[in-house]
């Protein structure tokens, strides 16, 4: 039987890797496709934390002109219609999903609460956390880091468009070099942009691996739960 590395893991999931191929808006297919690679993974008994971006509808600071704070939460109700997208899909294939939100909208999702959130992941259930952390000016990167320390999960998989992570980016320069491992100091003092520096220290500070692998891939979320060598690891 399949083994996993990791027992408890924050799936973190920009709202671009949703958009597909798309320029904006939500991929059914893609969404889809993770809730099938979400559903084997429960399959092996992991506990799974679900991180939403909401780059594919809004991004805070896109808003030009605005005001950061009325831009920043605009860009958290996007996580949620993302959130909401990805919990139909798991419960068409049975697997029992909840979505917290940082910010209370009790008619759609539940408000954020730890205690509930670690009971929901013990009964077997997928926990979707949806509008940031509740505050402007903080990424969904910060809230993975955030959410992965309070949950007590044993890494983070940052799951992207690319295969890890390079020195620059790959899709403009072809000479491009990717990196095997690196530690949090690396990605801080290269401001390689794995996540911002705010949830990299974060990680830092807790001692949360994080694994840049490529989401577009199909079966790459159960090869990295499973301990396969892809994409980028960031650790101490």
């Amino acid at each position: 039987m399949e083994k996993p590395v990791y027992n408890r893991v924050i799936l973190k999931i920009s709202g671009e890797a949703l958009a597909g191929d798309k320029s904006f808006g939500i991929d059914f297919d893609t969404v889809n496709q993770i809730a099938e690679e979400i559903a084997e993974v429960k399959k092996l008994n992991v506990d799974i934390g679900v991180v939403v971006g909401g780059g594919n509808i809004w991004r805070g600071r896109s808003g030009i002109g605005m005001d950061r704070s009325t831009a920043d939460h605009m860009g958290m109700l996007a996580t949620v219609i993302n959130a909401l997208a990805l919990q139909d899909s798991l419960e068409k294939r049975n697997i029992p999903t909840r979505v917290q939100t940082a910010i209370e909208m009790r008619a759609v999702a539940e408000p954020y609460i730890r205690r509930r959130a670690i009971r929901h992941l013990e009964k077997g259930r997928v926990v979707i956390f949806a509008a940031g952390i509740g505050s402007p000016f903080f990424s969904t990167d910060t809230t993975a880091a955030l959410r992965a320390a309070e949950i007590d999960a044993d890494v983070i998989l940052l799951a992207k468009k690319v295969d890890g992570v390079y020195d620059c980016d790959p899709r403009i320069n072809k000479e491009a070099k990717k990196f095997d491992e690196l530690t949090y100091k690396d990605v801080l003092n290269m401001r390689l942009g794995v996540m911002d520096s705010t949830a990299t220290s974060l990680c830092m500070d807790n001692n949360i691996p994080i694994i840049v692998f490529d989401l577009t891939k199909k079966g790459n979320i159960k090869r990295v739960i499973l301990g396969e060598n892809i994409g980028t690891v960031v650790k101490e």
